[in-house]
């Protein structure tokens, strides 16, 4: 293996007023020459535990990221890096772009490296010990678990492999309900050591409530229609040696397993202080801005940008950079924001009315092409735009987490002017128009000229840093971002790996599946109350029965909602079977001579995932020529 130099440490993060983002650290190779070195001490061996840290992939890197801007919740302006080929099917065996294969088996065979050696270290307390087993079996599990989700069956690595195996010993894939269990096993072994929480600097590493949650998203995963008697697909799936790989038949059982599995993570979760985020008034110190000023709208906005809140079960510590959601999606200034993360619009049309119904299902809601007409603001949605603005009425009488999150024209996006007065915002009419001591925000307009627009007034149009959908990202944006006119990082905070709405909305779709429609119910409301719309009942009475087939339905919009742009639709998509090859739309706006807005929906782009090899990644082509034993999955 290679000597890995200035690693992130995911785990080691300081909580001190807010949480900084992580260090790097000179990790030891290791061969078995320097594995005394490396434990040859309590540090040289609290070292290698973060070491082992160092190969989760980064969810919120907006250049590597395999799930953060490739579902068809947004579409970007830049197609030039590395995750655009991934909703285009721009990828293969040989040239898989972003592979996780190699360095998660790394990282496993770090972890076992430490479970080998911990014995070796002098003087070190039974406890802690125990807790850094804990921590290497914990990321075993879990790294087997991003190899399953991204490559279904998989080679279980249940001890450190040998440098000297002969390559016709290679090890083959195991089928994937025996991956599973595995997962499953070294979760359950992980929870048995770990602590509940951690916090200051332990904040970040794994606790035994984040083994239990992500044991639940295992057996989830594992239920679900790509993965449960999927024959269509797997029929033929089999090892050299005629070992069925999938199973064939569909499981009853399998969503029972995920059902007892959430009880018992919400319980863990609870049991331990984790709550739904409900603070309205909460701002990120040293980023101050009091919008929105909707206190419902303010704490959506916030869930996953305050710190350590106690519904984030667990989170990357890892700072965010200059590429990423932040600085990708802010209305655009010159070298530091590049307004370019635009919710597509079947993304849009997801989110729910005021009445928390899918907008072609609500009977007040306006329906066919009516839905693009263009009205006037009014004073009645002052608090969601400038009510001298025009919009179109898609964009009125939306669910809190639309405006929360998303940016549309005429819509306020919540921003600080930059702080040295040079800023993208300062003098802007509509910003100033709508700012004041401790509170900021701009009106945003993508015409051409506009604050949100391909081409700024007096400039020329721009190949990138435009939005291609004429709307904006905000969710995970802080508001009180004070942008620069040259490149700067953005305000940090943990970007949320699990938090407890999954916990939430994982057992009620398990308690669909199951029939338990009560409970299901039940845990869908704790969502739907925490985002400010109606309980489920309240919104379907007259509308529709709310019979197995239609929660099973709504929990999947709800999912779709409330995890938007946290790494989950691309996921969620390809376990339902949903189709991957819809065209992505978007909205055009532009002004007549007559100086009124004009609306238009238009394709933005085609996306070609027709084929069912893409509902997994491909293993890398070298890789399958090294293994005499190993097969590549179907179609690639």
């Amino acid at each position: 293996m290679k000597k890995f130099n200035q690693i992130f440490i995911v785990a080691a993060c300081m909580l001190l007023g807010i949480l900084s983002s992580c260090s790097y650290l000179d990790v030891v190779p290791d061969e078995k020459a320097t594995e005394k070195d490396a434990f040859e001490d309590k540090d040289a061996a609290k070292r290698f535990v973060y070491s082992c840290y160092a190969y989760i992939p980064n969810p919120r890197s907006g250049t590597g990221s395999l799930d953060l801007f490739t579902s068809d919740e947004v579409v970007t302006a830049f197609e030039h890096e590395t995750f655009a080929a991934f909703p285009k099917g721009n990828y293969s065996a040989s040239n898989p772009v972003i592979s996780y294969w190699n360095s998660l088996f790394q990282g496993i065979k770090q972890c076992y490296i430490l479970l080998n050696n911990i014995d070796m270290v002098p003087a070190l307390e039974a406890s802690i010990k125990a807790d850094y087993i804990a921590q290497a079996k914990f990321l075993i599990a879990y790294y087997h678990f991003l190899l399953v989700r991204n490559y279904g069956p998989v080679i279980l690595v249940k001890e450190e492999p040998s440098l000297t195996t002969p390559a016709d010993q290679y090890a083959a894939r195991s089928p994937y309900d025996e991956c599973v269990d595995y997962v499953c096993q070294m979760f359950d072994e992980a929870a048995a050591e770990l602590p509940a929480t951690r916090i200051n600097e332990n904040y970040g590493l794994a606790t035994s409530v984040a083994a239990k949650a992500l044991k639940a998203r295992m057996l989830l995963y594992a239920a679900s229609p790509l993965f449960n008697g999927n024959s269509e697909f797997y029929s033929s799936f089999v090892n050299k040696d005629g070992t069925a790989l999938m199973p064939q038949a569909y499981s009853a059982e399998k969503w029972q397993k995920a059902k007892v599995a959430y009880e018992e993570a919400i319980r863990a979760a609870e049991g331990a202080g984790h709550s739904l985020y409900t603070s309205t008034d909460y701002m990120l110190d040293g980023y101050d801005n009091a919008e929105p000023a909707d206190p419902v709208q303010h704490r959506l906005r916030y869930t996953i940008i305050e710190p350590a809140n106690t519904e984030v079960i667990w989170a990357d510590c890892r700072s965010e950079g200059a590429y990423s959601v932040q600085n990708k999606s802010l209305p655009f200034c010159n070298g530091s924001a590049y307004n370019g993360v635009s919710p597509t619009l079947a993304m849009l049309k997801r989110f729910y009315t005021k009445n928390g119904l899918p907008v072609d299902q609500d009977p007040e809601f306006p329906k066919g092409n009516s839905i693009y007409e263009v009205t006037a603001l009014g004073e009645e949605n002052a608090t969601i735009g400038d009510p001298e603005a025009k919009t179109i009425r898609f964009n009125l009488n939306r669910e809190p987490r639309f405006y929360s999150w998303v940016a549309f024209q005429g819509g306020f996006y919540e921003i600080m002017s930059a702080s040295d007065g040079n800023g993208a915002y300062q003098n802007d009419e509509s910003y100033n128009k709508y700012s004041d001591s401790g509170r900021g925000k701009l009106v945003c307009d993508f015409v051409i000229g506009g604050n949100t627009s391909r081409q700024p007034a007096g400039s020329s149009l721009r190949t990138n840093n435009y939005s291609p959908t004429g709307y904006l990202n905000k969710k995970g944006v802080v508001p009180g971002y004070n942008v620069r006119t040259s490149l700067y990082n953005p305000p940090f905070y943990p970007w949320p790996v699990i938090r407890l709405a999954e916990l939430y909305l994982g057992y009620a779709e398990a308690c669909v599946e199951c029939n338990d429609l009560n409970t299901a119910k039940t845990y869908l409301d704790k969502v739907r109350t925490r985002a400010g719309i109606p309980t489920v009942e309240t919104s379907w009475n007259g509308i529709a029965t709310l019979d197995q087939a239609k929660l099973r339905e709504i929990v999947r919009q709800e999912r779709t909602i409330e995890f938007y742009l946290e790494n989950q639709t691309f996921w969620d998509l390809r376990r339902w079977l949903l189709p991957l090859n819809e065209p992505i739309y978007g909205m055009r706006v532009t002004r007549d001579g007559s100086g009124d807005d004009v609306f238009e929906v238009v394709k933005v782009e085609d996306r070609p995932l027709n084929d069912v090899r893409y509902y997994y990644m491909p293993l890398p082509y070298l890789e399958v020529q090294k293994n005499p034993n190993l097969i590549n999955n179907k179609g690639w």
